[in-house]
């Protein structure tokens, strides 16, 4: 009878392990616009950022190589604003549609007149985080940016990369009226600035290809049977509308998580539509797409964070020249651009977990999240400091935190350039060359 009753003890302990919830899943729950993926809003310092660690004794910081994505913006597509309006409005003629089907029509329907001529342009909270960026890193660095600091900022082409960085650099010279600051926005950087212009010719074949992975994980696993039930009077008009009510719902989604990126829809909750699980489904799915698209993924070659080595170049050669100039010089790099240069950059750099690799798509969310990588206005600061001597060291922040590099340190979170400059170089010759 005691063996009995200890197996069934054993049996419900096992069924409440397997019960548990994930990270991914408490966090999503807690917060459903991090399910947003890239369109999630910088979320710093609204969650408090850490106190950076104190350099060690001697050394003082003169120079940051900076990539940062754009803020916030508003979607880049309009036909994600008008197709869900399109549908509901079909379903409303035909006399399908659910009080809250027409509550949800009204609220998108704003959302989709707003957007109009604003596609893809950066928005009031995008400007405001790249302005708080820049009070923070003049507070945090103003051996860098204090008295007549020099600051090189550059742009991608792109309308909100361009006034992310005027954003930043008007901050930066309300702190430091006397700071000398050039700004730059031309197709004659875009070759290490941003994507489509000096990576791999192959590139973007190779993500066509692996494309199908994420779309027949989508087709697997979202079902929107429940979701339309609410919004639909007729139970058999999902089943005969199977692609198009899943289409529908992840175009919803997609407008739901892009919400937060504008004061404008504060009191607007379209995320009230879907249950915590079909959250999580949806959000496993974008997690499982940028993994393959953009970062280190076997399923891609491991290839594609070599699609910003010329930008890592470039990064290196700009402080090799800056290192070289006279003791008191001090400044900065600014770089804005988008989430597929960060990502990459990031996997290429090995800075903490960015660069995971793993060939079971089903555990992926267990070890690598993409709101806690590239939400907007996300953001590599690569700091470098000084004692008077040829040593230099570095501490690089990933969306302001200390972060952790693929080399052993003895004053974490500080490294030699002696030491980093020749892995990344080493990596750099050594990528994996495009099959013909």
């Amino acid at each position: 009878m005691n063996r009995i009753f200890i197996y069934l003890l054993m049996c419900i302990a096992s069924i409440g392990a397997m019960a548990q919830p994930t990270v991914a899943e408490r966090q999503l729950a807690a917060n459903h616009n991090r399910s947003g993926s890239n369109h999630y809003a910088y979320p710093f310092p609204a969650q408090p950022l850490p106190q950076l660690t104190p350099a060690p004794a001697g050394y003082e910081p003169f120079f940051m190589n900076h990539y940062g994505r754009h803020g916030s913006r508003w979607l880049t597509k309009q036909s994600t604003y008008d197709r869900p309006v399109k549908m509901l409005n079909k379903l409303k003629d035909s006399g399908l549609l659910t009080k809250m089907g027409e509550v949800m029509l009204n609220n998108l329907t704003k959302v989709a007149l707003e957007a109009q001529g604003r596609i893809g342009d950066l928005s009031d909270v995008g400007a405001e985080q790249h302005q708080g960026i820049a009070e923070r890193m003049c507070h945090n660095f103003p051996q860098i940016f204090g008295g007549d600091a020099v600051i090189d900022a550059r742009s991608t082409v792109w309308l909100r990369c361009i006034l992310s960085m005027g954003n930043e650099t008007q901050a930066i010279k309300a702190y430091n009226p006397q700071a000398r600051i050039t700004t730059d926005a031309s197709y004659h950087d875009m070759h290490y600035m941003g994507w489509g212009y000096g990576e791999d010719t192959l590139a973007n074949p190779q993500r066509k290809a692996i494309r199908h992975i994420s779309d027949s994980i989508f087709k697997a696993r979202i079902r929107p049977e429940r979701f339309m039930s609410q919004l639909v009077t007729d139970k058999n008009y999902t089943a005969a509308h199977f692609n198009d009510c899943a289409k529908f719902m992840e175009d919803v989604f997609d407008v739901a998580g892009s919400l937060q990126n504008h004061h404008a829809f504060d009191g607007m909750n379209l995320f009230g539509y879907f249950t915590d699980e079909e959250i999580y489904e949806l959000w496993k799915v974008k997690n499982i797409y940028w993994y393959l698209q953009w970062s280190n993924s076997p399923q891609g070659g491991n290839r594609m964070p070599f699609i910003e080595r010329a930008l890592l170049q470039n990064m290196i050669a700009t402080a090799d020249s800056v290192i070289a100039l006279p003791q008191g010089w001090h400044g900065a790099a600014l770089r804005f651009g988008h989430e597929t240069c960060v990502l990459p950059l990031a996997c290429l750099l090995e800075i903490d977990n960015v660069n995971f690799s793993c060939t079971n798509l089903d555990e992926l969310h267990e070890q690598w999240r993409n709101y806690e990588i590239f939400p907007m206005a996300c953001n590599v600061q690569m700091v470098f400091y000084r004692n008077g001597t040829p040593d230099v060291l570095v501490k690089v922040l990933f969306n302001e935190h200390e972060a952790k590099l693929p080399f052993h340190t003895d004053i974490f979170p500080y490294y030699h350039w002696n030491d980093i400059k020749p892995y990344y170089i080493n990596k750099l010759k050594k990528q994996i060359q495009w099959p013909k």
